[in-house]
């Protein structure tokens, strides 16, 4: 038995990412048993005091009460000794953008680096969320060719980061959000992405156009947003004949689609047009609520993201004046609106908006959420078994238990009673290779 000693902690595509943590994870061991001294076996359910454990090539086989012998499971089993920490599943982001970050220095350089060194700055803040415990997350609106190749990287084992569900480039309507902006019209013209729609006929091609390239879910922009460099304002801008279209095409192709959405009028079109998530939600109404409860869609608050953005706009000067507006405007305004849509019942997923705030700090949202008034247990539940529906992953991620991955992460203190731990995961484990201690 070989024993893997921590110090006190102190010091589609989904089925092919899964099998490939299997297929192509030569670095794991064949059989390892954690023993959890707290363990969250399920979020929202009471943790477990002394449990074990066992993993064999990266699946969970089992849980049992008490600390086993490892060599009672296998003589070559590596026991991980979390017998000091709390233990719970994999946290899981439903909202990032990996390929870079806002800001006035990231901003400059963005024009200057090559698609290469896009896809090597996604590597990295692929490898910081990792770190930060999130084992899963989704990417809403990327370079498509850059953001499979990581996606598909990352599942084969040549690069640590998160399994990433990936949508590639947002379908948007021309002059929208989703499309570029800000730029002289010889750039924008060369920028402007094939998955830019008008019409529902030319939205549905769109659609089925990002899923022939790889997306695994589809982006959607019903609304204006803070970021884009015109004044356009957060209304509804995809028309509802358009986002029918978008959904009914993505759903034919076994796809979900994600609508970004400040504004009610937006959000509630793309509620009744079908969507699975809605990104934002900043002034969701009460029809909103109704609409949301009706049809069973999540909320996907990216609290962190106003919270930034209003902050850049008061103390720095490399946003537009029309991004300054919106941002101040909207970014105040979206917590009160996440706490009574989450009061009302509405499903929560835990997502940041990273990109936007800093990688690797994704625990922040918690923490916002937190002081928004929503308890430890549920923001948890938020970021496990709530994202691990959304993407359609609830049989192999999103708890403990028998049968699923081991996406196991550990703190020394405990997020049930202080949610700030969130911001020190001292122990992560991805598919059963560990990837920190």
């Amino acid at each position: 038995m070989t024993t893997i000693k921590t110090t006190p902690i102190k010091s589609l595509k989904y089925s092919l990412i899964a099998l490939s943590l299997f297929s192509s994870s030569n670095l794991l061991a064949q059989t390892q048993v954690i023993h959890a001294g707290t363990l969250l076996q399920v979020a929202g359910e009471k943790p477990l005091a002394k449990q074990s454990v066992v993993i064999k090539n990266g699946i969970i086989t089992e849980v049992k009460k008490g600390f086993i012998n490892a060599s009672d499971i296998a003589e070559d089993a590596k026991l991980i000794d979390l017998s000091s920490s709390f233990v719970m599943a994999g946290l899981m982001d439903m909202h990032v953008h990996l390929r870079g970050e806002l800001g006035p220095k990231n901003d400059s350089q963005a024009l200057r680096m090559s698609d290469a060194d896009m896809l090597m700055q996604s590597t990295f803040n692929a490898k910081k969320t990792l770190m930060a415990g999130f084992t899963t997350v989704r990417d809403l609106g990327a370079s498509a060719e850059q953001i499979f190749a990581l996606r598909d990287g990352i599942a084969k084992g040549w690069v640590d980061g998160p399994r990433i569900i990936a949508a590639g480039t947002p379908v948007s309507v021309t002059g929208g959000h989703g499309d570029v902006d800000g730029l002289s019209p010889d750039i924008l013209k060369m920028r402007t992405s094939e998955t830019v729609c008008d019409g529902p006929y030319d939205c549905r091609r769109a659609t089925r156009q990002a899923i022939k390239y790889g997306a695994d879910v589809i982006k959607i922009t019903s609304t204006g947003g803070v970021l884009s460099d015109t004044d356009t304002g957060t209304g509804q801008q995809m028309a509802d004949d358009e986002l029918k279209e978008v959904v009914n095409a993505a759903h034919a192709l076994g796809r979900k689609v994600a609508s970004h959405a400040h504004a009610a009028d937006g959000i509630n079109a793309a509620l009744r047009a079908g969507v699975d998530s809605i990104e934002h939600a900043s002034y969701a109404n009460k029809e909103s609520i109704k609409l949301f409860k009706k049809s069973g869609a999540y909320l996907v608050p990216t609290l962190m993201a106003g919270n930034t953005v209003v902050g850049l706009a008061k103390n720095t000067n490399f946003m537009s004046e029309a991004i300054k507006a919106k941002a101040i405007r909207v970014g105040a305004d979206m917590t009160a609106n996440f706490k009574n849509a989450f009061k009302s019942g509405v499903k929560i997923a835990y997502g940041t908006d990273s990109g936007v705030s800093p990688h690797g700090n994704n625990g922040q949202e918690g923490v916002l959420m937190v002081q928004a008034g929503m308890k430890n247990s549920a923001v948890l539940k938020s970021a496990t078994i709530h994202a691990a529906d959304l993407i359609g992953m609830s049989n192999s991620l999103g708890t403990l238990e028998q049968g699923k991955i081991a996406d196991i992460i550990a703190f020394d203190g405990n997020p049930l009673n202080n949610i700030k731990e969130l911001l020190d995961v001292d122990f992560v484990m991805k598919g059963g290779k560990v990837v920190k201690n």
